[in-house]
């Protein structure tokens, strides 16, 4: 099964965004299953109802919106983020086309990790067009962040980078034998645990199952680059990843610096696709 998976990232998903556009300016779009997550949950949506341009132009909206971003929220419900944003913006701003994409992900598994406020397990969500928009802002709702939590099928949701950020070992275990990762960070990268899932672990104390998926999160990303360095023997593994470094970070970011990000993406994306079909075609002469 030829597989697709986009991490998340928050601002520096304006790099994947490239890729992805290229790949819809190229009609390329070989995948049986795509997994997104968070940020790259937004940007696959976009891919796969070929809106061209969109999640870029969606990232720029948000960017320049005093009220996405406001130290204020912080003491409000809606938290730093305002992530509900999301929804005007998929609603009205840049329309989201969930009839393309629903039509063009017929005969593809799509699925969006996003976290259980319940347990801290990953689940696994299969966007439906009565509830798309939904399913991503759960995949993209970072505790402390943003609200934190959201309401979708009777679950408590938050963000699927605390349970799964790159769900290859899943795809793995569930029939993937074919992959390529669209990365926001370094091939290498490695971490410590962040403050945030420090105060995460204390925070919620009384809530053991939580604690522990915030407490361990630092070292579900680790194992997670470990089997991304060695996959089983059987499995074809690609990754595209920012070598030269981006210029937004997950909450840092310009609109100079997303339109930067964004054109690297695109290049990379080109160029990805252009040593495919070459390969392709040398295959054939042989």
């Amino acid at each position: 099964m030829k597989t697709l998976i986009v991490q998340g990232g928050g601002f520096r998903t304006g790099f994947t965004a490239g890729i992805l556009d290229a790949f819809i300016a190229l009609d390329y779009c070989p995948f049986d299953r795509i997994l997104g997550n968070s940020g790259g949950a937004i940007s696959a949506s976009y891919y796969l109802s070929k809106q061209y341009g969109a999640t870029v132009q969606a990232m720029r909206i948000l960017a320049e919106d005093p009220d996405f971003v406001n130290i204020k929220g912080i003491i409000k419900d809606r938290g730093y983020m305002n992530i509900d944003h999301l929804r005007s913006v998929a609603e009205e701003l840049v329309p989201f086309n969930v009839e393309a994409a629903v039509e063009n992900a017929k005969d593809k598994d799509v699925s969006f990790v996003a976290t259980s406020r319940t347990n801290g397990k990953a689940l696994y969500l299969k966007p439906e067009k009565s509830d798309w928009v939904d399913v991503v802002i759960a995949s993209s709702t970072l505790p402390f962040v943003t609200k934190g939590v959201h309401q979708i099928r009777g679950l408590d949701l938050m963000d699927g980078g605390w349970s799964d950020p790159i769900p290859a070992k899943w795809a793995v275990e569930t029939g993937s034998s074919d992959i390529l990762i669209l990365r926001t960070t370094h091939i290498d990268r490695k971490v410590v645990q962040s403050w945030p899932d420090y105060f995460g672990s204390i925070y919620f104390r009384s809530h053991p199952e939580l604690s522990l998926c915030f407490a361990e999160n630092h070292l579900i990303y680790n194992n997670t680059m470990d089997f991304l360095s060695s996959p089983p023997q059987n499995i074809k593994l690609e990754q595209l990843w920012p070598e030269e470094g981006l210029k937004c970070t997950t909450y840092k970011y310009s609109v100079s610096g997303i339109n930067a990000d964004y054109r690297y993406g695109l290049q990379v994306g080109i160029d990805y696709v252009r040593n495919v079909f070459q390969s392709e075609l040398s295959e054939r002469i042989l």
